[in-house]
């Protein structure tokens, strides 16, 4: 859509019509450059539960990842072997042999994918030696999705950031463990939803955030069936309240007729 666009606007003569366009093309080029660095995570999913395989897969792809998946270890072996993953979840009891093979060859190869155990098996001599053959993560089953997406966050997060536990723009600092914002030296007492939109837009900073996709990423899927948006609205202008308040170098630009840009003044 974009490229044709970018085509239509060398012969538009409406210049109402050419600005929009304009704009449009602007703005969007930072999402779809979001879009693309996400769609290269890519996780491999080993689990031979047709059902549970499927669902993971599902949860997965609707956070952006990159899902490949294998029921045998055969299959597994040879996806692991001839392509790059960010994140393995790997299944131990599959149908043609153990999850710990694959785990121990990885090791011995040099293979230093992150690896996340998904099992039933939850003995503390399970977990033990699925820790000692490199894996970085053990999940017993069964788990929720939520704390699944959280440990793969967390483990690429580590390596991302270098295992620093802050996220920093400007002179804006935020803990996320402890969900915290500091402006320099000073600490941003802020509610939990005006976190949550800074929280969500600091971790995309000069990138145009729909209203819609913002609604939902700190209210919940089921918000885009509200009528309007003026919840969203009253969070944001007491969160920049707050901001400026405080001095801090950071802004949150709205795109009228698009959404929210955090930028660095």
């Amino acid at each position: 859509m974009l490229v044709k666009l970018v085509y239509l606007s060398h012969f538009c003569k409406d210049s109402n019509l050419l600005t929009k366009i304009k704009l449009f093309i602007h703005y969007s080029l930072p999402v779809c450059q979001e879009m693309c660095n996400i769609a290269d995570m890519k996780i491999l999913l080993i689990e031979d539960d047709d059902d549970l395989r499927e669902i993971i897969v599902r949860s997965l792809e609707k956070e952006r990842y990159v899902v490949e998946a294998a029921s045998f270890l055969a299959d597994a072996r040879e996806k692991a072997f001839v392509y790059q993953y960010d994140c393995i979840l790997l299944d131990i009891m599959l149908p043609d042999g153990s999850g710990l093979d694959l785990l121990r060859e990885l090791y011995e190869k040099g293979k230093r994918e992150n690896v996340i155990i998904i099992s039933a098996r939850d003995s503390i001599t399970d977990k033990v030696e699925g820790l000692d053959l490199g894996a970085d993560d053990y999940l017993t089953k069964p788990f929720h999705l939520a704390e699944l997406h959280a440990r793969i966050k967390s483990l690429l997060r580590r390596n991302q950031r270098g295992g620093e536990q802050q996220i920093s723009l400007g002179n804006v600092t935020i803990l996320p463990d402890k969900y915290e914002v500091f402006v320099g030296d000073t600490k941003v007492e802020l509610a939990r939803k005006e976190y949550d939109i800074l929280f969500y837009l600091i971790n995309r900073p000069n990138r145009l955030i729909d209203k819609t996709t913002l609604a939902e990423a700190v209210w919940g899927d089921h918000i885009d069936q509200s009528d309007n948006f003026d919840f969203v609205y009253a969070q944001m202008k007491n969160l920049r309240k707050q901001l400026v308040s405080a001095g801090a170098s950071i802004e949150i630009k709205t795109v009228y007729g698009f959404g929210y840009k955090l930028t660095v003044s």
